[in-house]
């Protein structure tokens, strides 16, 4: 078998991105041949030689569950973004020379669109520090970053990052497959936190992508967010139990149930997605008109749960932030518009839920099992005008 044939082998058991059928509801051109494959992976898909990983993923395991933060929180008292500012601080403070080139970057868009939900060994782009890079002192501020930009509700922000971390852990574990670790996480500044100017907070790795913009001390865009986990069943890792999507998925399901016969054919995409269509490396690639049952046209009741549903992707943020791009959300709700395909109780292979309004756009994509049986989610919130802080 040719190298390009094991390549594309490999990466069909990995997945993580599979390309849409192609009877795909039209959108935007997706790049010219020759472009990033699916997934922000190299032209056709794949690593150039097959998988491998590049020398700093140490492969050990950095979970963030019992690191203490007492310590960072005692050195930085302030909460919100002056939080953030003096934290970032605490984490350059006494770095070596070499990690911090790699922490603290200029301020740049590009840089900011390399992530994927693909894990190290596929995709190489990412950039920052490795979550094992860290020391102890070090990984403890680092979690207190996420915690403070994100927020410490229950299997959302924070949590839901840890259970993610812990997921693959246990695929580490239970694949032995090189590649998985919590410690293959990344975070990166790109732009110096500071009270005036633009930065942008990086963090990602397999199934998770961070990407929160600030301008002059304030949030400027969350998006775009990425969560994905496998196994999707609830599994123990790491002294807890972790389900860390079960809430989007109900909530999703919930939202399309109430939905009237006639009202879920409405909803119903004469199209099967196999992904979803606006991830990695494919920025602003929505559809041309928008599909499904328009939220305007629904009871009051099934408004809620439909914001109740984009709540799950906007509680991923501390909530004074969230709070604000929630009302703005809710002035939209009238002209956001539901759809799905496969089934509304999102349980199976393909099916797949879309949530696009005026400025928000969610979607949710079941996946077959990559490296251990069963299916499992790929899901993204994006703003179609507030990706990287409105930045370009």
């Amino acid at each position: 078998m040719s190298i390009s044939r094991i390549t594309v082998a490999a990466l069909a058991l990995l997945g993580g991105a599979s390309l849409l059928l192609a009877q795909q509801q039209p959108g935007p051109p997706q790049g010219p041949p020759g472009g990033r494959g699916p997934g922000g992976g190299p032209p056709g898909g794949g690593p150039p030689g097959g998988l491998f990983l590049p020398p700093y993923y140490t492969n050990k395991s950095a979970p963030l569950g019992g690191v203490d933060t007492a310590a960072a929180d005692r050195a930085c008292t302030t909460q919100g973004h002056a939080k953030l500012v003096c934290l970032a601080d605490l984490l350059k403070k006494g770095m070596a020379p070499e990690l911090l080139a790699r922490l603290q970057l200029p301020y740049s868009v590009q840089d900011g669109r390399k992530w994927s939900n693909f894990p190290p060994m596929v995709y190489h782009n990412r950039i920052g520090v490795t979550l094992a890079e860290f020391s102890p002192t070090q990984l403890a501020v680092v979690k207190a970053i996420l915690k403070e930009s994100t927020g410490i509700a229950v299997n959302e922000g924070y949590d839901e990052i840890e259970q993610i971390l812990n997921a693959d852990d246990y695929l580490k574990e239970n694949t032995g497959q090189s590649g998985f670790a919590s410690g293959n996480f990344q975070m990166a500044f790109l732009g110096t936190p500071a009270a005036k100017g633009a930065w942008q907070l990086y963090y990602g790795g397999h199934h998770v992508q961070l990407s929160s913009t600030y301008k002059d001390g304030a949030l400027a865009g969350a998006t775009p967010s990425f969560r994905g986990v496998e196994p999707f069943t609830p599994f123990k890792e790491h002294g807890r139990d972790n389900a860390p999507m079960a809430q989007e998925r109900d909530a999703f399901a919930a939202a399309l149930g109430s939905l009237s016969p006639a009202e879920q054919t409405k909803a119903r995409l004469s199209q099967t997605f196999t992904d979803i269509i606006v991830g990695p490396q494919l920025d602003n690639n929505f559809p041309s008109t928008k599909a499904g049952v328009r939220a305007g046209d629904l009871t009051q009741a099934q408004r809620e749960l439909l914001l109740r549903a984009i709540d799950t992707y906007v509680g991923d943020i501390r909530r004074p932030d969230a709070a604000t791009i929630l009302a703005k959300y809710r002035t939209e709700l009238a002209d956001t518009w539901l759809s799905y395909s496969g089934t509304p109780s999102l349980t199976a292979e393909n099916d797949y839920v879309r949530i696009d309004g005026p400025s928000v756009w969610i979607e949710f994509s079941m996946q077959p099992g990559r490296t251990i049986p069963g299916v499992h989610p790929h899901s993204v919130w994006r703003d179609r005008s507030g990706d990287y802080g409105s930045n370009k």
